[in-house]
């Protein structure tokens, strides 16, 4: 038996459904929609990447080596208790946590920071089809449950959402999204407490029902996930590659490179501009005495100054 690796473990395939697809490894998709936001580094902490919107109201923490990966929160103040609290696992995919983060930073961009208001605190709906409704509308059915809590399933029986509302408490988890069997490895889960406003959780549902296949390599499909997916390759005959988000260090090399940018073409001074040209004059002068001096120098074509050159 060959013990050499096998190239093909780290080829790329186009996977669906995509919450069947588990984690990449990274949290580039679910950050990409707050890519502007400011980032906190953790390094010492359980907490290694925190982002947060400019007033710090809206949080969004990446807990690297934990198996609640993500926690999300969102308060009246930056201080405050949080208002509502999401979470999701190791395993589910970071592109259903973009789902609420686009809206998120949608509903931020609409807010007025100084009047404390933001649609992203709005009351929960008391319907439950305000939060399910994209599932409905992609074909998931009600199954049957018990008094007080709302089931929807999957067609293909791998994928669902439990509603308890026998809870009671604000704090109390009462939203759950689920997909793939049950497992340390396999089972994605997001998990919703009681006052989350109903449009974040259907725009999370929302990622939860696109048809949309993601991007993984092949030794990141769970085996028992294997038989459940469905893999296309990534080629010219497959469906469009879609690109992978930035990272957070690939944001911070933009800001750097934008920096220099605005360096560069920034308007001059008037003191920069009487520099430049006493520069050029000098240089002018010189290159003039120097051609003169030289052997044949009535041969040569005149100097050009710097600065026209610069023009140039």
């Amino acid at each position: 038996m060959s013990t050499l690796p096998d190239p093909s473990r780290h080829e790329e395939v186009l996977v669906s459904p995509m919450y069947l697809a588990g984690s990449n490894g990274t949290g580039d998709a679910g950050f990409a929609p707050v890519a502007h936001w400011p980032h906190h580094y953790l390094d010492d902490g359980p907490c290694q990447l925190l982002v947060t919107s400019p007033d710090q109201r809206i949080r969004i923490g990446w807990f690297g080596d934990d198996f609640e990966l993500w926690r999300i929160t969102a308060g009246e103040e930056a201080v405050a208790a949080p208002r509502w609290t999401a979470t999701f696992n190791h395993v589910t995919p970071a592109e259903i946590v973009a789902g609420l983060t686009t809206a998120l930073a949608q509903d931020y961009a609409e807010s007025d920071p100084y009047e404390g208001n933001g649609r992203f605190l709005a009351d929960p709906s008391v319907y439950w089809t305000d939060s399910l409704q994209p599932l409905l509308d992609a074909g998931w059915r009600r199954g049957a449950a018990k008094y007080g809590t709302v089931e929807i399933t999957a067609p293909d029986g791998q994928s669902g959402v439990l509603i308890d509302n026998r809870l009671s408490g604000w704090d109390d988890e009462t939203v759950t999204f689920w997909a793939g069997p049950q497992g340390w490895g396999t089972r994605a889960e997001a998990v919703f407490t009681a006052r989350t406003p109903s449009h974040l959780i259907a725009a999370t549902a929302a990622a939860m029902a696109s048809s949309a296949p993601v991007i993984r390599e092949r030794h990141m499909i769970h085996r028992e996930m294997e038989p459940l997916v469905t893999l296309a390759p990534v080629g010219p005959a497959a469906a469009p590659r879609v690109p992978h988000a930035p990272t957070p260090l690939d944001v911070r090399r933009t800001a750097v490179t934008e920096a220099v940018r605005r360096a560069t073409h920034a308007p001059r001074t008037a003191a920069d501009l009487r520099m430049m040209a006493a520069q050029s004059r000098t240089t002018s002068s010189a290159q003039k005495r120097s051609s003169a001096l030289a052997p044949g120098a009535a041969a040569q074509p005149p100097a050009v100054s710097s600065a026209r050159q610069h023009s140039r």
